[in-house]
């Protein structure tokens, strides 16, 4: 239902532009707003006249009207004090009546956007609903995931409601406590980097404008609308696998995903078999922070010693030794290509392991 706010404020409005006084009673005869100061009680013949076939009635010089829904009578509006009043009162019947379809309009098209994204319609409705809602099929689309790490999901929800106005495209829907979605119409020769600038938008706009710690991830642009629930996928795959794999990243294309998206669909079993034949039973929990962040670096530098060390403020002699040290625990050298890549991998596995049994926890 529209709330009461918004018709207080349009009845109010509506008397200053016309001069009349208003009062709107419910469906069940209850005063829902009024601007007069002292309104008598009109609720038995509100009740009497909603129960007639007319449309308005003039009752003691007052205008008594019906303010219709789909055939159904929602409210009756009663004008007072006005010259003409059936005139004054039918174009308040109108502004009422055009606000509870704008209403209807914008929750349909949000529940449309909902069942897409989950997958709820089938194709042929798909097309119904839009054409009824004019929602054009034949548009690129990207979905964006906008994740807010501080809980303030009612913050991030106005704030990109006024980033992206809910017209020419753009469909803000909010489907949990810490997720706002927005589907995006895209210009048809955008590429990567147009969409992943809209992504940067959206964060420097939480981290400066309202200093809320998000991360922004996005699927792939898709040309119908039976695919948006594919981007949409796609995007919470992104956050998932950037939670485990990629935790420094604010921004997360489902594109740019790499080895971590390959791992993430695989099953536990096969990743902890893996594991095993990597490590045995040194599993790499045992590895000291020290040895993880020199072989961090050492990779950072695509395996240049010189580099690594001096980044590392340590000798490159010291790099060398807790190199073979980590060789004499796993049987892995780091300076070879293949044992590294097998490294760096099992950890990535390893990562996701520990996801999913924290998943089951």
């Amino acid at each position: 239902m529209i709330s009461n706010a918004i018709i207080q404020k349009t009845m109010e409005e509506l008397a200053s532009v016309t001069g009349a006084e208003y009062r709107l009673y419910d469906d069940n005869a209850r005063l829902v707003i009024t601007t007069v100061e002292s309104a008598r009680d009109d609720s038995e013949s509100v009740k009497a006249f909603m129960d007639s076939d007319a449309d308005s009635q003039t009752i003691s010089g007052d205008c008594y009207l019906k303010v219709m829904d789909d055939g159904e009578c929602a409210y009756i509006l009663i004008t007072e004090d006005a010259t003409d009043p059936i005139m004054k009162g039918r174009v308040a019947v109108c502004q009422l009546q055009n606000l509870i379809i704008a209403y209807k309009d914008r929750t349909d098209r949000s529940s449309f956007y909902q069942n897409l994204l989950l997958d709820n319609m089938l194709l042929v409705d798909i097309h119904n609903r839009a054409t009824k809602l004019h929602i054009d099929n034949d548009v690129r689309r990207v979905v964006y995931v906008v994740e807010t790490v501080n809980d303030r999901e009612n913050v991030a929800l106005e704030l990109m409601k006024s980033l992206y106005v809910e017209q020419g495209g753009n469909q803000i829907i909010s489907v949990d406590e810490q997720s706002v979605i927005l589907i995006k119409d895209i210009d048809k020769d955008a590429d990567r980097e147009d969409i992943r600038e809209i992504a940067e938008g959206i964060l420097d706009t939480f981290n400066t404008e309202a200093m809320i710690d998000v991360r922004v991830s996005y699927g792939l642009a898709v040309k119908e609308l039976k695919d948006i629930s594919k981007s949409y996928k796609e995007a919470r795959m992104a956050l998932d696998v950037g939670s485990i794999f990629y935790t420094e990243r604010k921004i997360l294309d489902y594109e740019t995903l790499g080895i971590g998206r390959l791992i993430y669909q695989l099953p536990l079993s096969l990743c902890e078999m893996f594991v095993h034949e990597v490590f045995g039973d040194s599993m790499p929990e045992e590895l000291d922070e020290e040895t993880l962040i020199t072989v961090n670096k050492f990779f950072e530098n695509n395996l240049n010693v010189s580099e690594a060390s001096r980044q590392l403020y340590i000798h490159r002699n010291t790099l060398v030794y807790r190199m073979e040290k980590l060789k004499g625990a796993i049987g892995l050298d780091m300076r070879v290509f293949e044992d590294a890549l097998t490294f760096k991998i099992a950890m990535m596995v390893v990562d996701y392991v520990n996801y999913l049994h924290s998943k089951d926890m």
